[in-house]
């Protein structure tokens, strides 16, 4: 299976410091539908891994947010885009629960059920969080300038968490993903026409 694991807030929608509560507050990226579309036809299988603390907090009911990726996976998929399957993690950080990002408990979970080698899988995120869930998963990471990733270049922690690719936004990934892809692929060998004769050894 070929695999993209992408973080939602900051990569597919505007991450906003208040939290998405509602859908009205949900607000697609530019170029974000697109690459949802081009992964999909390509044959990627797409997953979305979302912290999701907001619920912990009292901000938003589980409910509430189910809709919201009910919403946000019918308007995927008639601009062509599949979302096989969300996972969120409710939990506020001092839970140290082990769902939350850059914990990989979502990841695990994802993997275990749809038999994804996530050694050839991709994450993409705005966060080192992100990153550093999917390197301990074994993912080709990649981080996205969109959201809070501008300000997460900026971090020391980079350093330990270092994407394998750096893009501007979700729609530059998915073509680097394609990219990457192809230069990856095994050389396979086609078998000889019929009549073709073989050089001698």
């Amino acid at each position: 299976m070929r695999a993209v694991f992408l973080d939602r807030d900051g990569v597919i929608n505007h991450n906003r410091p208040d939290h998405v509560k509602n859908w009205e507050e949900f607000q697609f990226l530019p170029g974000a539908l697109t690459a949802l579309r081009l992964l999909s036809q390509t044959g990627y299988r797409i997953f979305i891994i979302t912290n999701q603390a907001a619920v912990g907090r009292g901000l938003i009911s589980i409910a509430t947010l189910e809709q919201i990726h009910a919403r946000l996976r019918a308007i995927a998929a008639y601009h062509g885009a599949q979302i096989e399957d969300i996972r969120y993690c409710p939990h506020r950080p001092e839970e140290q629960c082990r769902c939350r990002k850059p914990q990989p408990g979502m990841l695990e979970d994802l993997a275990a059920r749809y038999r994804i080698d996530c050694r050839q899988a991709y994450l993409v995120g705005d966060a080192l969080s992100d990153i550093a869930a999917g390197k301990q998963m074994g993912c080709q990471t990649i981080l996205v300038k969109s959201g809070r990733g501008t300000d997460e270049l900026r971090k020391p922690e980079l350093r330990r968490y270092q994407p394998d690719h750096i893009a501007s936004d979700l729609l530059d990934a998915a073509r680097w993903i394609l990219v990457e892809e192809t230069t990856r692929a095994p050389t396979v060998a086609l078998p000889l026409a019929a009549g073709t004769l073989m050089a001698p050894q």
